[in-house]
């Protein structure tokens, strides 16, 4: 399974292929407050930071907040977002596999990953949630192919 279908499959209505995915971004100037707000009205695990829009600069997770809080405080809530993002996220593209995918979010311990096209523009996210439940269908299928063919289908 390829990215392009991963995101395919996903969609702001919740059927899949209806209608493309909303990609969610904030800016690097607003504050965490304003991202937890964003996190909890949108019920997301992470949101990509860019000042345009377009091209990530970084990335934003439950975590990074949940870390922050711990070491500093409430307080921390009024610090921006570019001062405790992840800068210069890993991306991937549309024809990479989901299994790579799935790989290299599980080795770097991060969740979700933009995808961009050739110019860095980003054209959706996944999260390994998407890479995970991808392979299960993947899985699912294969053992249908199989089981069809023992059958004698």
């Amino acid at each position: 399974m390829l990215v392009n279908q991963l995101l395919s499959m996903k969609s702001t209505s919740g059927k899949p292929g209806i209608e493309a995915q909303t990609i969610l971004t904030i800016r690097p100037d607003a504050t965490l407050a304003d991202a937890v707000k964003m996190l909890a009205e949108k019920r997301i695990g992470a949101v990509v930071v860019s000042d345009d829009g377009k091209k990530p600069q970084g990335i934003l997770s439950e975590r990074d907040i949940v870390r922050q809080l711990g070491k500093n405080g409430p307080e921390v809530l009024s610090t921006l977002i570019r001062d405790v993002m992840t800068r210069d996220p890993q991306t991937c593209a549309m024809g990479d596999d989901a299994l790579v995918i799935l790989e290299r979010m599980t080795q770097g311990r991060f969740r979700h990953l933009p995808v961009v096209d050739g110019d860095g523009n980003m054209l959706g996210v996944v999260s390994i949630g998407d890479a995970v439940s991808g392979r299960l269908k993947e899985l699912a299928a294969e053992k249908e192919a199989l089981t069809g063919m023992i059958m004698g289908a």
